[in-house]
């Protein structure tokens, strides 16, 4: 490999690392074999990840010649990750392993969305998932924060979210400042596609469309095994095509954005509309699930306007798979069935399969895989 020793040994560091998380437990010999890579230098690498806690070996397995190699495995559970996913008026917060499997998670309101008062909401969260878990502050490796808007991870800046009123906020070093952990941050969507390539339904593809319908509509994309950001760290904004010109308000500012026309708000609004008198999202849920025609209705009109400028996303990049997630998911096959017909009548050539993968901590442990990234890909700088 070209570069100096330290490049070198980050490279080879990642290597191991990412096949260890694709492939599970693996011998040294293994991995020289796999790699490429001499035993020497292998050795060398796992004694330098074993000293740091990121490995550790597990029990030895008999081979056929009666030797019992003694394969190495991520050390999941030795450190920790932060998660926390920013919303108009509370923050899903998660406490994870390097997994992302959830140790502590919980849901904190906030009635203060300026940048200070959800740095606060954060700093007082951390010890309270630290005592859930029962677990201590040392082990934690990094935070990571999703914000719905435009993000420059690399810089740790929003350059806009208009839910909060927020432009050009270097938010990642304010809370690195206050908490003295390093700190990632990136748009929710972004972060949702991290989580599926690391541990997800993504995770055996270098290509593919991550799909979250919920607050908004977004469509983050993974290419080549890197989630791609844009010139201006505003790809993938799936939402703010225009669906209905001269249409319903949206959130940006704009007229006829296709979140204004088929995220779940205007979902919820349309049935209050369509009934005469405001609704909950629990009576809509509601409906949906008992069937009740205008809810279903509803659901169909939404899938078809996404499904439609799905197509066009897919004609455009080709992605083996979908991945869709997102409150919306819940209503299951009455919104996704007619997302998928949408999408297919317009299909030029591809017929990439929709495949849902969703819990109700996904959107915080998308947060956390910001974080845990950084262990897979050592170019990610955190700030702080």
């Amino acid at each position: 490999m070209k570069g100096n020793a330290s490049t070198s040994r980050a490279l080879n560091r990642r290597l191991i690392l990412n096949l260890l998380r694709n492939r599970g437990p693996v011998s040294r010999a293994e991995l020289a074999l796999i790699t490429g890579l001499s035993p020497a230098a292998v050795t060398f690498v796992v004694s330098e990840l074993i000293e740091d806690r990121l490995l550790v070996e597990r029990e030895a397995v008999t081979s056929s010649n009666g030797r019992r190699p003694i394969p190495v495995d991520i050390n999941y559970e030795a450190h920790l990750a932060l998660g926390f996913k920013l919303n108009r008026s509370s923050i899903d917060c998660v406490l994870t392993d390097l997994a992302t499997i959830p140790l502590a998670t919980m849901e904190t309101a906030v009635a203060n969305t300026s940048p200070e008062g959800m740095i606060e909401a954060i700093k007082d969260a951390i010890p309270r998932l630290l005592a859930e878990a029962g677990r201590e502050e040392q082990d934690i490796m990094g935070i990571g924060v999703s914000i719905p808007g435009e993000v420059d991870p690399k810089k740790g800046v929003c350059l806009q979210s208009p839910r909060f009123g927020w432009y050009d906020l270097p938010f990642a070093e304010l809370l690195a400042g206050r908490v003295h952990v390093p700190v990632w941050i990136d748009d929710d969507v972004n972060a949702f596609a991290i989580a599926q390539k690391l541990f997800g339904a993504g995770r055996n593809h270098r290509n593919f469309a991550a799909l979250a319908i919920g607050a908004g509509i977004g469509c983050s994309l993974v290419l080549n095994g890197e989630i791609y950001h844009g010139s201006n760290s505003a790809a993938g904004k799936l939402g703010h095509i225009t669906t209905i010109p001269q249409g319903d308000l949206c959130e940006c500012g704009r007229r006829g954005c296709l979140m204004a026309h088929a995220a779940e708000p205007y979902m919820i609004a349309e049935w209050g509309r369509k009934r005469g008198e405001p609704a909950t999202r629990t009576e809509f849920v509601a409906a949906a699930e008992a069937g009740e025609e205008t809810a279903v209705a509803i659901l169909h009109e939404a899938g078809s306007r996404i499904g439609r400028h799905l197509a066009d996303l897919v004609n455009l990049f080709d992605p083996e798979i979908i991945v869709v997630g997102g409150e919306a998911v819940q209503f299951g096959e009455a919104l996704l069935g007619p997302l998928r017909r949408s999408m297919n009548e317009f299909l030029f050539f591809s017929r990439p399969e929709l495949q849902t993968d969703w819990v109700p901590s996904s959107w915080a442990r998308g947060a956390a895989a910001l974080a845990t990234q950084s262990i897979f890909d050592f170019e990610r700088s955190p700030s702080g």
